[in-house]
């Protein structure tokens, strides 16, 4: 959708179609919040068809401004304990709930999801919050490690912040992505440089908001929205560590220029998900879940069921099953839970989305539900669609679509099953149903990806957050959640001291009996299972 509309808001009366609250914040000044002097981004609402805000866009200038403010803020904000730094978390999640309702509507407004998937992120940020507050102190906490001579060496290991992190974000969970995934740099001590996707810079202005309301140092979390030609190198170059979530062929760009620069990237990247479902399967959950899967966020999500294979004579009653629920589906919008399925983001969205149908239907795909467009509802509408008798070269079936489309293909095995869903560059999420623990578990341990979930879509696996995600190959570098996920934004400094002798011939020692007693020393260690 074109961001240079003339009808952009510049108050609650203009604002006639959104809840109050919403309207209400639309109105405030959100300039305050950003760091730009630039061109200003106009942020539409896709579900309503025009433009809801404006704020300031920032230049390459105002990223390295906000690089020197944040360092200058970080100084104070890491020397304080970590059990302060995590208290603030802990707070921000009663900032949450208090404003929960008007986070569902900006979430709402930008994206043009519905609104039990706009909760999926609040859902994210209560978890996030709770257990990166309550595991950071621990996680960061001074180590004691066995030192090189037990006795003589006694060895520490230091987790510091790395500095300043440049955060990238997508426009598709502005909170879940754009918001908490950066709290657990922030509770590692580090400051942030924070570029939301231009598309939703208003949930991470209200993300950020109550951040500081809870007692975040403001310049600690800086915001430089704007577009990646204006920000995006001097955003690289004023970063310690950075962190990516987007396309696999933008991760890929990025970590050209981080590595040439040896700074620290990680990245959450593009998926092709599978979902399998085994001959032992039951029929209501697996339809339940390929539903979730393959239609949350209106397909716009990472871990979407892009690809399912059924094991045997399950399929006929699954595709009958499946394509019924997906045509019961409530499209459209609404600030309350009325819909199941939204907008897509824009409308060039919405063709690329159409056209991968198009595609797919000319190399001899089956539409079994959907398959249309819906400028009734709205300008950047699709009906979610299943597909069947899709040829496996097709680009539809290897290629990410992000959108609400989904192919189904019939197996003969569970190793058939697995050789496919192992197929192609992606490894980020993958999905197995089936009626015994057992046989869910081991076909889930065969799979080539960082997350696997077992008679569930993705939630699962994403709402361990005790546990880490992350990709597989094509799918990304390094991880969120988990205590992984803190240390992601560290530098490990080990510090060893040594006492009364060095590890070194000295004294009585010469080299030749140096030699025979680390030998002997060294074997006795094995021989006591010392690690």
């Amino acid at each position: 959708m074109s961001t240079s509309r003339d009808d952009t808001l510049t108050g609650s009366a203009a604002v006639t179609d959104v809840p109050r609250r919403l309207a209400e914040f639309l109105a405030g000044n959100l300039e305050d919040d950003v760091v730009g002097t630039g061109s200003p981004i106009h942020v539409a609402a896709p579900a309503l068809g025009r433009t809801i805000a404006s704020v300031p866009g920032a230049t390459a200038e105002d990223v390295r401004r906000a690089a020197e403010r944040s360092r200058a803020a970080r100084v104070a904000w890491s020397d304080r304990p970590a059990t302060d730094r995590a208290a603030v978390l802990l707070r921000l999640h009663g900032e949450i709930r208090r404003h929960e309702a008007l986070l569902l509507d900006t979430i709402q407004a930008e994206t043009g999801k519905s609104r039990i998937h706009a909760y999926d992120e609040i859902m994210d940020a209560y978890n996030v919050c709770r257990f990166v507050g309550r595991a950071a102190p621990r996680v960061l906490r001074e180590e004691r490690r066995r030192g090189a001579i037990p006795g003589l060496t006694s060895t520490i290991v230091h987790h510091a912040p790395v500095g300043t992190v440049g955060f990238i974000t997508p426009w598709n969970y502005p909170v879940s992505l754009g918001g908490t995934d950066l709290l657990s740099a922030l509770a590692a001590g580090n400051a942030v440089v924070h570029k939301p996707d231009s598309a939703t810079v208003l949930s991470a202005v209200l993300m950020r908001r109550l951040a500081v309301a809870a007692g975040l140092p403001s310049d600690v979390w800086q915001l430089v929205p704007g577009a990646v030609d204006d920000v995006g190198n001097a955003l690289l170059e004023s970063a310690d560590a950075v962190s990516f979530t987007g396309s696999t062929a933008a991760g890929r760009g990025i970590a050209t220029q981080t590595g040439h620069m040896l700074t620290p990237t990680t990245l959450e990247l593009g998926g092709k998900n599978p979902m399998i479902v085994c001959s032992d399967a039951s029929l209501e959950a697996a339809v339940d879940g390929a539903v979730r899967g393959a239609f949350s966020s209106t397909g716009q999500l990472c871990l979407s069921i892009e690809r399912i294979y059924v094991v045997g004579d399950l399929y006929e009653k699954f595709c009958a099953r499946f394509a019924e629920a997906t045509a019961a589906l409530r499209v459209g919008f609404s600030f309350d839970h009325s819909r199941d399925v939204g907008s897509l983001i824009s409308e060039a969205h919405l063709e690329r989305v159409r056209g991968a149908v198009a595609n797919a239907v000319r190399s001899g795909a089956r539409v079994l539900a959907g398959g249309s467009t819906r400028p009734d509802l709205g300008p950047c509408f699709f009906e979610p669609t299943v597909l069947t008798d899709v040829p496996h070269e097709a680009p539809i079936a290897t290629e990410e679509t992000f959108g609400p489309v989904v192919t189904v293909w019939r197996v003969e095995s569970d190793d058939e099953a697995i050789a496919r869903a192992n197929g192609g560059a992606y490894g980020l999420n993958a999905s197995v149903y089936s009626g015994s623990r057992s046989h869910g578990l081991e076909v889930a341990s065969r799979l080539h990806s960082g997350m696997v979930n077992v008679n569930e879509a993705f939630a699962a696996a994403w709402g361990s957050v005790a546990a880490p995600s992350g990709g597989w190959k094509a799918s990304g570098l390094g991880h969120r959640h988990g205590p992984e996920g803190i240390l992601e934004f560290t530098r490990s400094r080990t510090i060893a001291r040594q006492a009364l002798v060095p590890i070194a011939p000295s004294g009585p020692l010469d080299p030749t009996r140096f030699q025979r007693v680390m030998t002997s020393a060294l074997g006795a260690m094995k021989t006591l299972g010392m690690k």
